[in-house]
């Protein structure tokens, strides 16, 4: 009876209290992958650190390593790992040997290949507990394996390891958690169809760094006085940064597949981000309040585009891939191993402010930080020489929750003097004294109150005390998870073509890697050295724009960023040209997904565009409330008039909901919206039309055997879509005809095969639509991206 021997050993030691009061019961961990590397560096020592801490706390332990690796060779790795775990500096070497021999004596090897194997270990924890008479407390469940393996482990315990009613299940999963949003839903949905959402413990383990786990904790002891100053009238930017000297050397095969965003942006960086962003919950000790408010900071942030992000790749990577993946010599990778990202929120407290994450291998230094710079509105008389750190206003201020490593080399939160004296828990922060000579973001280090913690703590061992603990803040839901790919996926998309900056790595990167925020977006601040320049394939760069003819009209192709960036300046060019002649330019915008990133180009670009004098009208709309999501309405607003300063009568939604109905013929919305029209654009006739192209030829809501719309004299008509939502309001061709100009924009692999289908068609409107846009007395343009123009 080794668990009741060891118990004994412990009494002796006063460690326990008595058997009698171990009435919590007891605790099974499995670590699954238990000879595997992240097990051998941090998870095995975590897990003793946990006996140590906790042996005192009334809960029992054992401890079983699993792996696919047969009994023996499996036990000899195993426990080879085990005898060179280590107590924290402070434990007597005696209490020490002490807790390792009984650590040692509760651990077990187990091979868990099969589904009898579970069954097995199930059996064995129960007779163990029968025999000691011992009531369980719960079991968890360390996945420290690859995530193809979760869906068979999930469902071997499901079907045979969990521990009866009344006792509790955890089980740990690490990252990564899917590939994109696509393969993480699909990965959510197989485990939670296993697991409920309360038992799954999904690891970041940067949210158990001291510094990013206090900074949650920072904001709310000091709310007195951050609560003026944590918004976007005093902050200036925030920087997230995580830099690494190694490479992605030995790890290609993951890196090949991952690169920098998806293996430390989306996840990590985006986690502090959350920590520094969401509001502040009544009570921080509530796991789902802490959880609710990082969703909702996650949902305020604006999507990112193209030139949101720099990306960069080191000089060497290519030849790490081509030596340990056995590609040949003309393969070439576009995996990010270096990334910036600008990234803004749309929440009121912080509009505005940029967020700036960043991170790479192969760089100068080592470290890690979260730094909070803010606004210096101060002019200050006296010298710089004879200034007081602690009174001087002209002197920087900032927050800095400093990670680790790097000229401080231990986890920091440093405040400088000028801001305010934090209050820190003196149980786990000292203040730091001493190093006056010391410089940090062009500060001594005697410009700052620095704090440090008492006793520094392994991130790992950090949140293996919350999963022990049930502190479900300190880990990702499904719900935070599947929020943060649907922010970052759409940029990962968008750039997985796109060719790196090259860098030759260390600190002969000199400045290649300095960035700039540059119209809304980022820019590198030097050309890139045309001696790393070898490219063996055409690049999205060496292609120019295209300018040409597609039926018999202008063409204007690209690839989409270019081509978004054309078609942008030519409306504002129309725009302008319309106001020097009339006074006034009449837009009329399509539907649709194509419209919105020229949208967000518009708001985010074009600070002269002339929208005082602008009147903007809708093409076609969905028979829905213009809050619905669905509505075309709802996506200008979301993604250009909140943006932009248009005279609220200047903007003309089409009245498809009328007497709390939706697009009822005797409501006379198409009337309504034709004598609209009539009544403020001359002739009928608008400036601008911009459409867009269905993959069965439609334009506008016009669709092919459409009854209405396609001819007669009627402006505005009714049609029905073949898809939902069905009904749709729409300006018919014969008004579109009248425009002084029409764009046509078509973009996306999707839209190729219809691209060449209309390219060799007459006019047709019947069967195709757009066929039939050919302005009477103005000009169409087409702008075709390359993907949808070549395939």
């Amino acid at each position: 009876k080794m668990l009741r021997r060891v118990l004994c050993t412990m009494l002796l030691m006063g460690a326990l209290p008595s058997l009698a009061e171990l009435s919590q019961g007891h605790i099974s961990v499995v670590l699954l992958g238990a000879t595997g590397d992240l097990a051998k560096k941090y998870l095995w020592q975590g897990l003793f650190q946990l006996y140590i801490d906790q042996v005192s706390s009334g809960h029992s332990f054992t401890f079983h390593g699993a792996a696919l690796t047969a009994l023996e060779p499996g036990q000899k790795l195993m426990f080879d790992v085990l005898k060179k775990l280590a107590c924290p500096p402070d434990e007597s070497p005696n209490r020490c040997a002490v807790l390792k021999d009984q650590f040692l004596k509760l651990s077990q090897y187990h091979q868990l290949k099969t589904a009898e194997n579970y069954t097995v270990l199930n059996r064995e924890i129960e007779t163990l507990l029968h025999q000691e008479g011992l009531k369980e407390a719960g079991r968890i469940f360390y996945f420290s394996v690859p995530p193809f393996a979760y869906t068979e482990i999930a469902r071997h315990i499901n079907s045979s390891c969990r521990p009866p009613p009344g006792a509790w299940l955890r089980v740990v999963l690490e990252k990564p958690f899917g590939h994109d949003l696509q393969s993480a839903q699909h990965l959510a949905v197989e485990l939670t169809s296993f697991f409920r959402e309360e038992e799954m413990y999904r690891v970041d383990h940067y949210l158990g760094k001291q510094a990013v786990a206090h900074i949650l904790p920072f904001r709310d002891q000091n709310r007195q006085f951050l609560d003026p100053i944590w918004n976007r009238h005093h902050v200036e930017r925030v920087e997230i940064v995580l830099k690494e000297i190694v490479d992605a050397k030995g790890r290609t095969s993951f890196y090949e597949q991952y690169g920098v965003i998806r293996d430390v942006l989306q996840n990590h960086l985006t986690e502090a981000l959350m920590f520094l962003t969401m509001e502040l919950p009544g009570n921080l000790s509530k796991a789902e309040e802490v959880l609710q408010c990082k969703l909702q900071a996650l949902q305020s942030l604006r999507g990112l585009e193209k030139q949101s992000v720099v990306v960069g790749q080191y000089q060497a990577y290519a030849s790490h891939v081509q030596e340990e993946l056995q590609k040949g010599k003309d393969y070439v990778s576009t995996t990010p191993t270096f990334a910036g990202v600008l990234v803004h929120s749309d929440s009121l407290r912080w509009e505005g402010v940029p967020f700036l994450l960043t991170s790479g291998k192969a760089l100068d230094e080592r470290v890690g930080y979260v730094r909070v710079l803010f606004k210096n509105r101060a002019y200050c008389t006296q010298s710089e020489a004879l200034r007081d750190a602690g009174h001087s206003q002209c002197k920087p201020k900032q927050i800095v929750f400093y990670i680790g490593h790097g000229t401080l080399s231990t986890p920091a939160v440093l405040v400088s003097r000028n801001l305010f004296r934090p209050i820190m828990p003196k149980s786990s922060w000292k203040e730091v004294v001493g190093q006056p000579d010391l410089h940090i973001f062009g500060q001594l280090l005697s410009d700052y109150y620095v704090y440090s913690p008492v006793k520094e703590r392994d991130a790992y061992s950090v949140l293996i005390s919350n999963i022990y603990h049930g502190r479900k803040d300190f880990f990702i839901t499904t719900e935070n998870l599947l929020a943060s790919w649907a922010f970052w996926t759409p940029l990962l998309n968008s750039i997985s073509h796109q060719a790196p900056r090259l860098y030759p790595g260390g600190v002969e990167n000199q400045h290649f890697l300095d960035f700039e925020m540059v119209s809304g977006g980022l820019a590198f601040t030097v050309a890139e050295p045309v001696e790393l320049l070898n490219p063996s394939g055409p690049m999205p760069s060496d292609y120019k724009t295209i300018q040409s003819k597609f039926r018999q009209s202008p063409l204007v192709s690209a690839w989409s960023e270019v081509l978004i960036s054309q078609l942008a300046s030519d409306v504002e060019k129309t725009a302008s040209r319309a106001v020097a002649r009339s006074g006034q330019f009449h837009l009329a915008l399509s539907g649709g997904s194509s419209p919105v990133a020229l949208f967000q180009r518009l708001a985010r670009h074009h600070y002269d565009f002339p929208w005082r004098h602008t009147h903007l009208w809708l093409v076609d709309e969905r028979c829905v409330p213009l809050t619905d999501p669905e509505s075309n309405f709802f996506s200008l607003h979301n993604h250009l008039l909140q943006s932009i300063r248009v005279p609220y009568f200047n903007v003309h939604p089409m009245p498809v909901h009328l007497h709390q109905r939706l697009c009822v013929e005797e409501d006379g919305g198409t009337e309504l919206y034709a004598k609209e029209i009539m009544a403020l654009v001359a002739n009928a006739s608008f400036d601008l039309v911009l459409l867009g192209v269905g993959t069965d030829g439609h334009t506008a809501s016009l669709f092919p055997h459409s009854e209405n719309g396609l001819e007669g004299a009627q402006a505005v008509v009714l049609t029905e879509s073949p898809v939902k939502p069905h009904q749709r309001m729409s300006l018919s061709l014969p008004l579109i005809n009248k425009a002084q100009q029409v764009f046509v924009l078509v973009m996306g692999k999707g839209k190729h095969d219809i691209t060449m289908q209309i390219s060799r068609v007459g006019q047709e409107p019947r069967k195709w639509p757009i066929s039939g846009v050919s302005p009477s007395s103005g000009q169409l343009v087409w702008y075709v991206d390359y993907e949808a123009l070549l395939g």
